[in-house]
């Protein structure tokens, strides 16, 4: 028995264990389908304070290129209905920085390592797949379909053979490590460049990026970004995302991971019910930190109260 006057701190019930979801893509086992999209959840470190990021089954990193780049000058950041507006421009330390830098850290978080490779030319992304051959990543996300850049980037992504021209050469770079290459939802032909990649090399497919958009500062009368186009995302774009990751589902053969928009349990599951054989969450995380982990447990409870033993018996394709 104590005097002290104070009341006593309540203490919470210990959380319980998050559900076992294994998952593999391209040989490489994830404990559960959710992965933290790239360039939102910076080198999972930021994210410790908020969540248990040994929890997640992976982390995509920020977009990396060969050599440092600074990002675009001017506003980065714009909050729409339903969405977010981003013009940050690849700002990253280079590789060879993230690799001695970063990525130490990085591996003891615990979840499966995907580095987002971007570049201007084909050699530099091909050099930099072979960097990143040569260091302890699980697997290479190749990003052809980014809109906030002025040179590669998303002209890579728009068309068959231009996809095709930079996911060989990086594929040879890339040795025996797992290719993932992440799409754009501007191209025209979007099956088109999906089937080029994948028979230039890609083990999988990522989709969808950020959709080509802009804003307008009608106090200043000029766009709202000194790139004037910018790249949109969150829920605005998840109908059209999954339609997309529906479709591609028909067009190849490779597993594929779905993102777009995703930002809970449910958003979740679509795609998966989709064909999806993981997803990426991106934006939800700025408001949310822990929503992965809610994600994962919500998918575990679905999957429980159905009785499903495994994510493949999910599929409605």
């Amino acid at each position: 028995m104590t005097n002290d006057p104070r009341p006593a701190t309540p203490v919470p019930p210990p959380e319980t264990a998050l559900p076992e979801l294994p998952v593999c893509i391209a040989g490489v086992r994830f404990k559960n389908p959710v992965i933290a999209a790239s360039g939102t959840f910076g080198y999972g470190r930021e994210y410790r304070p908020f969540l248990d990021v040994s929890a997640l089954g992976g982390i995509c990193t920020k977009g990396l290129t060969l050599h440092p780049r600074p990002g675009n000058r001017g506003r980065r950041l714009l909050e729409t209905p339903s969405g977010l507006l981003n013009s940050i421009g690849l700002e990253n330390p280079g590789i060879p920085a993230f690799i001695e830098g970063e990525l130490p850290a990085l591996r003891k978080l615990g979840p499966v390592v995907i580095a987002n490779l971007s570049g201007s030319t084909v050699e530099e992304y091909a050099e930099g797949a072979r960097l990143l051959d040569a260091a302890p990543v699980d697997m290479i996300e190749l990003n052809i379909s980014c809109p906030n850049v002025k040179a590669g980037g998303m002209a890579f992504g728009l068309e068959a053979e231009a996809a095709a021209s930079v996911v060989g050469p990086v594929r040879k770079a890339a040795g025996s490590t797992p290719l993932v290459v992440k799409l754009s939802p501007n191209a025209a032909d979007l099956a088109a460049v999906a089937r080029s990649c994948v028979n230039a090399g890609a083990d999988a497919l990522s989709l969808v990026n950020t959709f080509k958009a802009m804003a307008i500062d009608i106090y200043r009368r000029t766009p709202f970004f000194d790139h004037v186009t910018a790249g949109l995302s969150g829920p605005a774009i998840r109908p059209i995302a999954l339609r997309m990751v529906w479709e591609l589902g028909e067009a190849v053969k490779v597993p594929i991971i779905g993102l777009g928009g995703i930002a809970s349990a449910t958003d979740a599951l679509e795609f998966l019910l989709a064909g999806a054989r993981a997803i990426q969450v991106g934006s939800a995380t700025f408001a949310r930190p822990a929503v992965m982990v809610e994600i994962i447990r919500g998918i575990g409870d679905y999957m429980e109260e159905r009785g499903f033993s495994t994510l493949g018996e999910l599929s409605i394709r």
